[in-house]
């Protein structure tokens, strides 16, 4: 099969001939039918999160079609469509594990990191942490909602019942996650690099109430922000944004330093959190969420050997909405 892959970090992918993986205990070989790229993708493939082997395949966004099945493997059938996300696997002894938190596995198996991910023609993956995907959603729709969907519906619940919502960096994760915030009633206010017409139009097209640069102040104070941005500078611009007990919620995996900030912008009970990975329980929820309403997923087609120059897109900020690679 062909498979784009990363030999050493800062270099660019390479499309490799390599034999088709053979799913072993427990897991199912996919033939992959969309796999989306994600920013945590950029940080495997610059060094910010190092691989604990090389080469490695990313790409954490899989939509497959299960072909095989290893021994003990009956939870999908052949020809049944799953979605395979960043967490791939846990310890499952661990206190976060038995605590069902998961997410915060001390010896987790991230998709694309510690195992190869979709940026090939198949994959495999453990079958416990694969998710059914509703009907409603083509395989290049969906697959977006295997990260920035996910991670975007934790981040919101960490928002709390916050009523007026800012969102930081209006990509992949952004522009999906704003559509559930609106149905659930909620304002959205989004934030993207300055002078960027295009997202600010784009955010106000979904449904966002308002649309400016990250370093302005809203119209109104927020009740919440989430951050999706991997810029440490955002944290003390959405404390400031917000309104006394307000929560500031950094969605990414990586991010810049933050910088040093007056405590007056934390004081009145204000608070900032992270967001770590998924639980399966995230993913079920959400695409159940997913089915009963009809999330738009704005997306750039690009062909498997174009892998790089989806990632150089994403890089250069050229996209609306989330890039999917189709082998």
């Amino acid at each position: 099969m062909r498979a784009a892959r990363l030999h050493r970090p800062g270099e660019a992918l390479r499309l490799d001939e390599v034999p088709i993986p053979r799913p072993g205990q427990g897991e199912v070989l996919l033939r992959v039918l969309a796999c989306g790229v994600c920013r945590t993708d950029l940080h495997i493939v610059d060094g910010e999160l190092a691989a604990p082997a090389w080469p490695v395949v990313p790409g954490h966004e899989i939509v497959g079609e299960v072909v095989a099945r290893g021994q003990g493997a009956t939870r999908f059938a052949t020809g049944r469509r799953v979605g395979v996300p960043w967490l791939g696997g846990t310890c499952g002894h661990c206190s976060f594990c038995r605590g069902a938190r998961e997410n915060l596995c001390d010896a987790p198996v991230f998709t694309g990191l510690h195992r190869d991910g979709g940026y090939a023609e198949y994959a495999v993956a453990d079958e416990r942490f694969c998710l059914p995907l509703p009907d409603a959603y083509g395989d290049v729709a969906a697959a977006p909602l295997l990260c920035a969907g996910l991670i975007g519906y934790r981040a919101l619940s960490m928002a709390g019942e916050a009523r007026r919502l800012g969102l930081y960096g209006f990509g992949a994760a952004a522009h999906v996650i704003a559509q559930v915030a609106l149905h659930q009633g909620r304002e959205v206010f989004a934030f993207t690099r300055a002078g960027d017409a295009a997202a600010q139009r784009f955010a106000r097209g979904l449904g966002c109430g308002w649309a400016g640069a990250s370093d302005a102040l809203p119209p109104e104070p927020l009740d919440a922000a989430i951050i999706f941005a991997p810029v440490g500078a955002l944290v003390p611009a959405a404390l400031r944004a917000c309104v006394k007990g307000g929560v500031v919620v950094c969605a990414g995996i990586h991010m810049s330093a933050i910088p040093a900030f007056d405590y007056a912008l934390l004081w009145g009970e204000r608070s900032v959190r992270s967001v770590a990975n998924l639980t399966r329980r995230d993913g079920e929820e959400f695409m159940r969420l997913a089915a009963s309403m009809r999330l738009e997923t704005r997306t750039a087609v690009y062909p498997l050997e174009d892998a790089n120059g989806a990632l150089a897109d994403l890089r250069a900020g050229r996209l609306e909405g989330a890039a999917v690679l189709v082998p």
